[in-house]
């Protein structure tokens, strides 16, 4: 039998791999897209919408689960959002038509929009304070995995002939279907079984991760956390929480307006402009992908270490200036030495090490219990609203304005991000999540920094 460390460990990193199929069902499209528009002439918005109605189901995927999750429990959606991943596959590699694809992008969003919120909320339930900045980041490595996996397939299949772009998206199938088979084995959230009453179920989890007497305290604490709520979504608009609300929808908003999706999608459009050739430039999308997983692994050795409030300080002002110079690289055609790949890594490793897994980590541990799935979803479904209005807009910019002046605007919300970032977060690190919940209730706690 595993060690309680193991056992947690283990858990979390089969919950996290529907992080890895959120990553891949992202990200897989950056290779598609030109292929895409070839086969079904898309203007600059058809472009757009082909990339970005995924995230109009993600922002449905989130609430329904956001909601359903507090009633139903959270292994159910993540089961769920696995047999969503592989209908959406199948459906985008057999398409006729634009509109037949746009519906099964639309199925993805539902599954990567459910996975966003699950994933990490249940990691953040079931891990001890000590190890769930790293365990919630877990998820985050997963993402950015996906993410790289998807660029590799990419690579791989860009040769394989006018179906190549159908074979993308059916690779998807399989880490669906090992997800769903590997979530059989995971026990239910025990703070989602505390608030149903389960109590004992709840105790039998906990004492895999802690010891018989941690996990007997950790079962009253929770009971005693949730005493103190009505479960209702309007605690959400009350003193105390409504900053933990307010903080929890702009990080997940600033995540995206600060420019991520625009280079995960659109990267071998960037490398393109820059006078690569399709397999260049998908190539040197996936040497951004391996710099993403690399600086993942950077969060996950420091977020419980440094904290969550010193890494993405230093990353938004680390991305702001990223996209200051490839926006000048752009703008005056500085496309020799290899300047717009270095500027592009520059900004990933950033986002990477801080503004990438940190977001996810602090909106899953700021909410109420009872209401922690609603809480989580109203700052997702925010968050993907961001992401929507970014991969919408960036070929139009680009094409109507210049990708110096969209690469300009996200080195400007870099900015807005770093100052919210620095006067309004407070630091969670090394609380338990019913010490948070009970030092958003303390009047002045925003002040306590």
């Amino acid at each position: 039998m595993m060690n309680r460390k193991a056992y947690v460990i283990y858990v979390s990193i089969i919950a996290a791999i529907g992080g890895l199929l959120f990553g891949f069902d992202t990200a897989i499209i950056a290779g598609a897209t030109r292929f895409l528009k070839d086969r079904f002439a898309l203007t600059s918005f058809g472009e757009g919408l082909a990339v970005s109605i995924v995230l109009v189901g993600c922002m449905a995927g989130t609430w329904i689960a956001g909601v359903a999750s507090d009633r139903l429990g959270r292994k159910r959606f993540l089961l769920i959002s696995a047999v969503l991943f592989f209908v959406s596959a199948v459906g985008c590699a057999v398409p006729q038509n634009l509109n037949q694809f746009l519906v099964f992008r639309f199925i993805g969003g539902l599954a990567i929009g459910s996975a966003s919120l699950v994933c990490p909320l249940y990691i953040s339930e079931i891990a001890p304070a000590r190890m769930r900045g790293a365990l919630v980041s877990i998820n985050q490595m997963t993402i950015v995995s996906g993410i790289l996996l998807a660029y590799f397939v990419n690579w791989i299949l860009v040769g394989a002939g006018p179906s190549n772009w159908r074979w993308m998206f059916a690779a998807g199938t399989v880490p669906a279907v090992i997800f769903f088979g590997l979530v059989l084995r995971v026990p239910e959230s025990p703070r989602w079984l505390v608030k149903q009453g389960r109590e004992e179920e709840a105790r039998e989890v906990l004492t895999r991760i802690n010891t018989a007497e941690a996990a007997a305290a950790e079962v009253l604490s929770i009971k005693d956390t949730l005493s103190l709520e009505q479960g209702r979504l309007s605690e959400l608009f009350k003193p105390g929480f409504r900053t933990a609300l307010l903080v929890g929808v702009f990080l997940a908003v600033f995540q995206q307006i600060t420019g991520i999706n625009a280079v995960i999608y659109y990267s071998p459009r960037f490398f393109e402009t820059a006078g690569l050739a399709r397999g260049a430039a998908i190539l040197q999308s996936t040497i951004v992908g391996i710099v993403n997983v690399l600086f993942t692994i950077v969060a996950i050795a420091l977020v419980d270490r440094i904290g969550r409030k010193p890494l993405l300080l230093t990353a938004c002002g680390g991305m702001g200036v990223s996209f200051i110079l490839l926006g000048a690289a752009f703008k005056f055609q500085l496309f020799s030495g290899g300047l717009v790949l270095v500027f592009t890594l520059l900004y990933v490793a950033f986002f990477a090490m801080a503004m990438g897994p940190i977001v996810w980590v602090v909106i899953a541990e700021i909410f109420p219990t009872r209401i922690r799935g609603q809480a989580m979803a109203i700052a997702t479904v925010a968050l993907w609203a961001a992401d929507f209005a970014v991969s919408l807009s960036f070929p139009v910019i680009a094409d109507k304005l210049h990708e110096s002046f969209a690469f300009w605007l996200y080195a400007g919300m870099c900015v807005i991000d770093f100052l919210f970032i620095w006067f309004v977060l407070p630091e969670t690190k090394g609380r338990t999540l019913e010490e948070i919940e009970r030092r958003w209730l303390k009047p002045g706690s925003i002040s306590e920094r």
